[in-house]
């Protein structure tokens, strides 16, 4: 009796825990790997075999298939990763704060990953790896906010101030994401619009337009898989003393 009229909370909060976490994580990996190594190698052939000359930039064009995906990771992470973070200082769950330390690498090298291919799409198409425009600007500050994230919860020995101070700081930086994502519809900007819209037909081939949204699912795909095994690292740092932790050290499962 007790069982059944437990297993709603056990179905909603079952995973919330690091210990019932760490083992599905651990299962999950090898699955998003595999995916985004697939993934990967499709869109790349599609993106360098399939995909059509550019008729305006030419071939320089074809590193849209990492720039534009590791733009909208950037993004996409940064939300989540504040998401979490605030789920943690609210509610005070373990398990969320390291959720949001565990993005915050992924979402720093999606964000540079970003930024590197911009810098040499722009040296052909606007002259100059650089310029100081609305949207690589923002996208810069995306990275510091990703950085000091990262440098702000290593300075305090706490772990759980260091959650806390981390999570103010994720949530601040937020309004920097619709400041990215609409800076060339608000100011006027080199950087060109949305190739692909939700309002709109996309302005591209479609050979262009698959290879680069499967080059997206695999960019997500490694992102989970990066996350999930930092996380598991993340845990076991932080759960060393926990019974189960000195377990799985005992049985060599755990280096």
């Amino acid at each position: 009796m007790n069982t059944v009229s437990a297993s709603p909370r056990v179905g909603l909060f079952w995973f919330s825990s690091p210990q019932t976490f760490f083992p599905l994580a651990g299962r999950m990996i090898p699955l998003f790997a595999a995916l985004a190594i697939g993934l990967g190698l499709v869109g790349l052939y599609i993106a360098f075999f399939v995909a059509p000359t550019d008729a305006t930039q030419g071939e320089s064009y074809r590193i849209i298939f990492i720039h534009v995906p590791a733009a909208w990771m950037s993004m996409f992470l940064y939300v989540v990763m504040a998401f979490w973070a605030a789920v943690g200082l609210v509610f005070n769950t373990r398990l969320s704060s390291m959720m949001a330390t565990a993005i915050a690498p992924t979402g720093a090298l999606m964000t540079f990953l970003a930024l590197w291919t911009g810098a040499l799409w722009g040296r052909p198409t606007w002259g100059a790896y650089w310029v100081w425009d609305a949207r690589l600007t923002s996208e810069l500050i995306l990275l510091f906010l990703y950085l000091g994230f990262i440098a702000l919860q290593a300075a305090i020995d706490d772990p759980r101030r260091a959650d806390k101070a981390g999570a103010v700081l994720a949530l601040v930086g937020v309004v920097n994401i619709p400041i990215i994502y609409f800076s060339v519809q608000w100011w006027n900007t080199l950087h060109q619009g949305a190739s692909v819209s939700i309002t709109r037909a996309p302005s591209m081939a479609t050979t262009m337009l698959w290879g680069m949204l499967i080059m997206a699912l695999a960019f997500w795909m490694y992102s989970i898989a990066a996350v999930l095994h930092r996380v598991r690292s993340i845990i076991v740092a932080r759960e060393r003393r926990a019974e189960w932790i000195r377990e799985l050290l005992a049985e060599g499962r755990l280096k």
